[in-house]
């Protein structure tokens, strides 16, 4: 999967996913000013780890950071949440999904088996 630069050689998105990074325990994703798109599953994201207690930061992130990361996973509608297990060859982390990653994971499909409370009026109840 390709990750795609901003015009000032930033950390923009992937080809069709959102990008995130975790250092330390903190998310960051770059910023729609650095032309990512507003992505519904990376809003999603974002308020799943807030409400994890996990702590959010929206900035410009280098192409360099990644390789220093403690783990990377790129979020879409067909992406869902994938982790990142390596950049230009460069193992990320461990080089699998890290802790944070699977919190935020397990959160996300949560919501679909009913594990994670919809505290956001996201889902519409089907009968059967």
């Amino acid at each position: 999967e390709g990750i795609a630069l901003d015009v000032n050689g930033y950390i923009s998105e992937g080809a069709g996913e959102n990008l995130f990074e975790v250092k330390d325990g903190v998310l960051f994703t770059p910023p729609f000013t650095s032309s990512a798109l507003p992505g519904i599953t990376r809003d999603a994201i974002i308020k799943l780890a807030k409400d994890l207690g996990i702590e959010v930061r929206e900035q410009v992130l280098s192409r360099e950071s990644l390789y220093l990361a403690d783990e990377v996973f790129m979020s879409g509608t067909a992406a869902e949440i994938t982790p990142v297990r390596s950049v230009d060859g460069i193992q990320v982390g461990a080089g699998r999904r890290g802790p944070v990653t699977k919190r935020i994971q397990e959160a996300f499909f949560g919501l679909f088996t009913g594990e994670t409370e919809d505290k956001w009026g996201w889902l519409d109840p089907v009968s059967k």
